[in-house]
């Protein structure tokens, strides 16, 4: 292991510890702790001899060498409302199309207020 792969571990390391921390406290601090576990996750891979393996195509670009590991996502990408209490797209779609009409005729009428010369 080289001097930067052991620098961007120890700051990896303390990342991770820092998640962990955030986590234990609750609340806000416990959003943020996910993030920042995935942020460590990442320093790792940006060690430079795995940097260096990549560019020569020795290593696999999307995880570390060796690794059969796939990791998941920690929660959902996407907030799902299954009891379809928000309100329906089309609705909304067209309130705002209806809206940027009127604001654009609105504009365009005031335009003839004040005519350049």
């Amino acid at each position: 292991m080289t001097k930067g792969d052991k620098a961007v571990e120890k700051g990896a390391d303390k990342l991770d510890a820092l998640a962990d921390k955030a986590a234990a406290r609750g609340g806000i601090a416990a959003k943020v702790a996910s993030e920042l576990a995935d942020d460590a996750s990442f320093l790792r891979n940006l060690k430079p001899s795995l940097v260096v393996a990549r560019a020569k195509g020795e290593a696999p670009k999307d995880r570390e060498p060796g690794s059969t590991e796939v990791r998941a996502p920690s929660g959902p990408q996407h907030a799902r409302q299954s009891d379809g209490s928000g309100p329906n797209p089309f609705v909304v779609a067209g309130a705002a199309f209806g809206l940027g009409t009127l604001l654009a005729k609105a504009i365009d009428w005031r335009g003839h207020a004040h005519p350049r010369r």
